[in-house]
């Protein structure tokens, strides 16, 4: 059995760097994505609306490891050989985007019609309506549940190592099978997510509770 070393934890370092990139651009790319799903669910058409609806039930009733299997290996199919790194991002990407465009969804029809009549009143059209009026005030209601649903994805990151990407969870899995230490390594990584997450939790439930105070 080996002894556990800066190097090795040097090599976990190195997997909670690749664990924030892939979270960043999966939520940033996510987040792009599912603004597009939101303005798709509030349209004036019903058939957009449908289709909307059809792509958020069906991404939410998919585990996300069938995502990164579908897309990393179904696009192999093709003979394209996508890296771990654009085969995670892809289907985070997508799993996001179901998920943030429906909370954002809510936000913006959960403010009242009046702020819509007052606007068309002043001579602005839907869309200036849209930007210029509701989506600061829905920005602000859907704060705590878009930081609360980062955690997720952030933990979410740990099964891209089922495509073969070496982030934070599987660092981990590859120093236990060389020092045979799991206790010690998996609560380090444990202690890694909890880092990450734990601070955002906590914002998400102070702005939380900061709206609710709010609207009293």
């Amino acid at each position: 059995m080996d002894h556990f070393t800066y190097i090795q934890f040097t090599y976990l370092l190195h997997g909670l760097v690749w664990t924030l990139i892939l979270s960043a651009l999966s939520f940033v790319l996510g987040a792009v994505a599912g603004f597009a799903v939101m303005l798709a669910r509030i349209s004036r058409f019903r058939v957009v609306r449908a289709l909307t609806a059809f792509y958020i039930g069906s991404i939410q009733g998919i585990p996300l490891l069938i995502l990164l299997f579908v897309v990393y290996f179904g696009v192999g199919i093709f003979g394209i050989n996508v890296p771990p790194l654009v085969a995670a991002g892809i289907a985070l990407m997508v799993y996001v985007s179901a998920f943030l465009g429906e909370i954002w969804r809510g936000s913006v029809q959960s403010i009242e019609k009046t702020q819509w009549e007052a606007s068309e009143c002043l001579g602005l059209s839907r869309w200036q309506s849209l930007i210029l009026v509701v989506i600061p005030q829905a920005v602000r209601l859907s704060l705590p549940a878009t930081v609360g649903f980062l955690v997720q994805v952030i933990k979410s990151t740990s099964l891209a190592s089922v495509v073969g990407f070496v982030e934070l969870t599987r660092a981990g899995q590859i120093l236990n099978n060389s020092l045979f230490q799991p206790f010690l390594v998996f609560a380090l990584v444990g202690g890694f997510y909890f880092l990450l997450c734990f601070p955002l939790s906590r914002w998400s439930r102070a702005m939380e509770r900061k709206l609710n105070v709010g609207r009293r």
